[in-house]
């Protein structure tokens, strides 16, 4: 067992750490990809599923780019950074031979999407050698909710690493949200969230891997302040996701509120005002962005944000309910946040072309059914170690070692501590969950999530039911240099 460091030691420790750097981002070969100035935002590349089948190579691999201010090269899928926008629909055959391009192993996890975490489905144990390929082949099930979800690397030891360097695509499930009329008539964009590490080398702003690594260069699918086009009196559907390792993305859009209308598992009941979102990494959200305005152009923000508590970091504000991480984290200390960011950085500028009838927002959106009274409640308290390890219940990662076993059918409660001084985003794989509260405050609404926000100093309570799949699998730290340090844990679901 890992002892626990306390905070006085965890500073001394991280004072030493920022020598370490994050600079082991593998980046290196050839193809083309997206940048320039404020180009109109370009979709990833898609493909649609036909005939209820989606299938493709994707191949892993390290590439010539040419982004402002960024890398020379980056990890890519297929040479596009972020790899090709997939999309299917429930019941629909999915199969994706995976080519490994890579110096190091690598493997595919399907963020969010409930299906099978065995064999060739959302099997994170595999491991794909360079120069090898796997086939992953599994079927979406027929009730499966609409949503973006998100595919990248999952092989430990090389996962911080390959997301770090570029590694990541969105996965689109169509259904019921799409056919409500009023977010069939908006205009949709995707934006993937990527920092990436500055021109002429490797290294990221900050505190390396202890805080987790942030690059100084924020992308927008790719590109540098792309440009979004809204008519006065149009919806705009932004499917939001955050593909980073370490950072956090705290938005706003000059002028414009959003409209949240789903989460990492699909949609909520109605649609919710937010003035800011903050997403924290591989969290997902879908918002509505209405043409109030009669012309202009307006900013899309990165505002700053504090991973940490107290004097380490300069506290966390006010902690006022803004978006869904339910806090504005503004403060900053010694160690900063693991980025250099103090003011606002624009991210992408919309731009308003024209007018439309003014469109409504949806009133109602899908329900989202409470889940039964659990059978058992757990405890999972996340900190930090002796040395550069972290930890849940006292204990790093052991590949060999089963961590948490559940009953297949079973709904239980979790309640996640933080006892450390640095926010864990908390992220299990294959079932979605429900927020239920958080240091004993209900949430303002239900939602599927399948990452939440742990401060330092919270007790977060989440309801879930392991249904449909048994097998191993994984819940770990979404900050990816903290569970390659040990913050995850492995869950086996018996049937």
């Amino acid at each position: 067992m890992s002892g626990r460091l306390g905070r006085r030691s965890f500073l001394a420790m991280a004072g030493a750490a920022s020598a370490i750097a994050a600079g082991s981002a593998l980046l290196g070969r050839s193809a083309q990809v997206r940048s320039q100035g404020s180009p109109a935002a370009t979709a990833p590349s898609r493909l649609r599923s036909s005939g209820g089948r989606l299938e493709l190579d994707l191949v892993a691999q390290d590439t010539k780019v040419a982004i402002p201010g960024g890398p020379s090269r980056a990890l890519t899928y297929n040479g596009l950074l972020p790899g090709p926008l997939l999309e299917a629909e429930p019941g629909d055959a999915v199969r994706i031979e995976l080519v490994n391009r890579l110096s190091r192993p690598t493997n595919l996890h399907y963020h969010g999407l409930h299906i099978s975490p065995g064999g060739s489905a959302d099997n994170v144990f595999v491991s794909v050698a360079p120069g090898a390929s796997h086939s992953y082949a599994f079927t979406l099930p027929a009730d499966h909710p609409a949503g973006t979800f998100y595919y990248h690397p999952h092989y430990h030891g090389t996962v911080a690493d390959q997301v770090f360097g570029g590694l990541g695509g969105v996965f689109i499930v169509r259904g019921a949200l799409d056919q409500i009329p009023e977010v069939r008539a908006a205009e949709e964009q995707v934006l993937f969230l990527k920092d990436l590490p500055g021109e002429g080398g490797s290294r990221a702003v900050g505190m390396g891997m202890m805080l987790g690594r942030e690059g100084a260069v924020l992308t927008v699918n790719g590109q540098v302040n792309p440009a979004l086009t809204i008519p006065s009196g149009g919806l705009l559907r932004l499917r939001i996701v955050n593909g980073s390792n370490a950072r956090f993305w705290r938005l706003a859009l000059e002028d414009h509120p959003f409209h949240l209308i789903a989460t990492d598992g699909g949609a909520i009941e109605a649609p919710v005002e937010l003035p800011e979102l903050l997403l924290a990494p591989g969290e997902r959200a879908e918002v509505l962005v209405r043409g109030e305005r009669q012309g202009g152009r307006y900013r899309l923000l990165n505002l700053p944000y504090a991973r940490g508590a107290g004097g380490m970091m300069g506290g966390m504000g006010s902690r006022m309910g803004m978006g869904m991480g339910r806090g504005m984290g503004m403060g900053r200390g010694m160690m900063g946040s693991g980025s250099e960011q103090q003011t606002p950085v624009p991210i992408a500028t919309l731009n308003y072309a024209g007018s439309v009838t003014p469109l409504p927002l949806p009133e109602r959106l899908l329900p989202v059914e409470p889940l039964p009274a659990p059978v058992r409640r757990r405890r999972f308290v996340l900190n930090h170690g002796m040395g550069m390890v972290f930890l849940i219940n006292g204990r790093g990662f052991d590949h060999g070692r089963i961590d948490t076993s559940v009953r297949l059918g079973d709904t239980e409660e979790w309640d996640l501590v933080n006892d450390g001084v640095m926010d864990h985003p908390f992220h299990v794989h294959i079932n979605p969950f429900q927020v239920i509260s958080r240091n004993g405050t209900p949430e303002p609404w239900r939602a599927w999530r399948d990452v939440v926000l742990v401060r330092p100093g919270e007790t977060v309570r989440v309801r879930t039911r392991f249904d449909d799949f048994a097998g191993r699998t994984v819940y770990h730290c979404h900050i990816l240099d903290h569970e390659e340090l040990g913050m995850m844990g492995t869950l086996e679901i018996s049937a």
